[in-house]
């Protein structure tokens, strides 16, 4: 019987990041070619083969830190909100994908061996890889399976099981044993392979072309617009981004590439070729990508709230240092005009989607930085200040709803009605995902935020008709899309800065 490649992997002791990194690897490339190979020998086998399964396991790496002080390290980063444990104890957690994650575990490691001055352990956990995790992008060799053969599949094979694959670390519901290690990252590995795997569905694009700052919005005009400005910008040898990614993993590369951004850009579609996917993703992202990941990722979410919930819960798994969310809203103040901006620093959650995970009396804090970022980008594009720049930016509450036809509800003789609440609340403008967006920003510390442009205003009899909508499309859209991308590109200057306390809660996880 074939040894298990993972057996010659001890626990060890790593000082340095570097080599530590290189061994979560080992340990992670043994099992996944353990399982593909065993997963290739099931496929190859028939139907009339004795059934006498033998179990075919491998098992994600882990991490580990012991420390006995809360006191940190004389080297330590004291700057930074995370890259340290909250106290002295065990704390551990399982890593997948370190092909993709490279860079940031490396840094997570770095600040852990620098701010507490103890080694790093790592080994073979006890979580097993669930086979359909252990393949390649784009490889779906179990779709050769007869019916048959697949229901044998679980007698084989670990299977992808939801019990290990939920939020409660950061729900802070993770209940444990006194014992046991407390957590270290937000997400464990089977967490994190879900949502790669979720997002190659849902948005027709490889984890690894998604960019550390992202915008989401609810229009599709404002795709069309990323697409022909990723267009000119490929064709500027002086653009700082090297390739536009579509779904498919279609890639326009920037003219007069250099060899090394030549082959970032094929690790970022994974060495496929680009074809359009036959029907559109369900919610399609775009990628201007940068050399060192610093570009910029738009996914247009669509309308409502559990879209936006959707894709928020699995591109956070990759650790973006920012989302903002650029969209439609309507307008609840009669002065405000069609067109006008509106700056979100606080939210009416009536969108329900998160209510099991975070209660609707916590608290959604506007955060400074990508606050004076959107600003700043509104008076920079419009050329706008003081009085003039204040007629068309309002900052202000944004009510976010499930009900797209909150209008209809009866308005009067009812003790509560939305109007009511929405002015109750000081709400200046009405969507259907900006809160959720924000809300998710705030569960799994993505600093957020939401500069929303006024398409409507239905309390004030201003309604949306196709030439008026037209011609606001055309007159906004591109200007609001600009806005976004600017905020983004001042954001990136502030490095490693971009990160808030206000995100962290009492106990919080060691990896940003």
């Amino acid at each position: 019987m074939q040894t298990h490649p993972q057996t010659a992997f001890s626990t060890e002791t790593f000082h340095e990041a570097t080599q530590a990194l290189a061994r979560v690897q080992a340990i992670y490339d043994a099992g996944v070619a353990y399982l593909r190979a065993g997963l290739q020998s099931f496929v190859d086998a028939t139907d009339t083969a004795p059934h006498t399964p033998t179990r075919v396991r491998a098992f994600y790496p882990f991490i580990r830190l012991r420390t006995i002080s809360v006191a940190h390290s004389e080297g330590a980063n004291k700057t930074l909100s995370y890259g340290f444990v909250s106290g002295a104890g065990v704390f551990e957690t399982t890593l997948t994908r370190p092909d993709l994650f490279a860079s940031y575990y490396g840094q997570q490691f770095e600040l852990l061996l620098q701010n507490h001055g103890v080694a790093l352990e790592v080994g073979v956990s006890d979580t097993p890889i669930p086979v359909h995790f252990s393949l390649a992008e784009n490889d779906h060799i179990e779709g050769q399976l007869t019916p048959s053969r697949r229901a044998r599949m679980p007698d084989v094979f670990d299977l992808p099981d939801l019990m290990a694959m939920d939020d409660a670390i950061a729900n802070g519901d993770h209940d444990m044993l006194p014992e046991a290690a407390k957590p270290l990252a937000l997400f464990t590995a089977p967490r994190v392979d879900y949502s790669l795997h979720r997002l190659r569905h849902y948005t027709g694009t490889s984890p690894h072309a998604f960019q550390n700052f992202v915008l989401l919005t609810n229009y599709q005009f404002y795709i069309d617009e990323f697409v022909a400005l990723g267009k000119a910008l490929m064709a500027d040898p002086n653009s700082a981004y090297i390739g536009l990614i579509e779904p498919g993993n279609v890639l326009t590369p920037r003219v007069n590439l250099s060899d090394a951004d030549a082959a970032c850009l094929q690790e970022a579609v994974q060495g496929l070729p680009g074809q359009p996917p036959p029907r559109a993703p369900q919610m399609s992202a775009y990628h201007l990508v940068r050399a060192d990941r610093g570009g910029i990722t738009m996914v247009n979410i669509g309308v409502g709230p559990s879209n936006a919930k959707t894709m928020t819960d699995h591109i956070a798994v990759l650790r973006p240092y920012a989302w903002i969310m650029l969209g439609h809203c309507a307008g609840l103040r009669n002065s405000q005009a069609l067109g006008d901006y509106v700056l979100a620093h606080g939210y009416v959650r009536e969108d329900h989607v998160l209510d099991e995970e975070l209660p609707l009396w916590v608290p959604i804090p506007p955060l400074a930085e990508i606050q004076i970022a959107l600003a700043q980008a509104v008076a920079d594009v419009t050329q706008l200040s003081g009085p003039e720049l204040k007629r068309i930016l309002r900052t202000g509450t944004v009510a976010s709803t499930d009900n797209r036809n909150w209008e209809l509800l009866p308005f009067f003789g009812e003790r509560s009605t939305p109007a009511k609440r929405f002015s109750q609340s000081r709400a200046i403008a009405l969507d259907m995902e900006s809160a959720t967006v924000a809300a998710n920003g705030f569960r799994f510390r993505v600093p957020y935020g939401t500069l929303l442009c006024v398409s409507d205003k239905p309390l004030h009899g201003e309604i949306k008709l196709p030439g008026m909508a037209n011609h606001f499309y055309r007159e906004r859209v591109n200007q609001h899309l600009q806005i976004g991308i600017l905020a983004l590109e001042n954001l990136r200057q502030t490095g490693e800065a971009l990160h808030s306390r206000k995100l962290r809660s009492f106990n919080e996880v060691a990896f940003q």
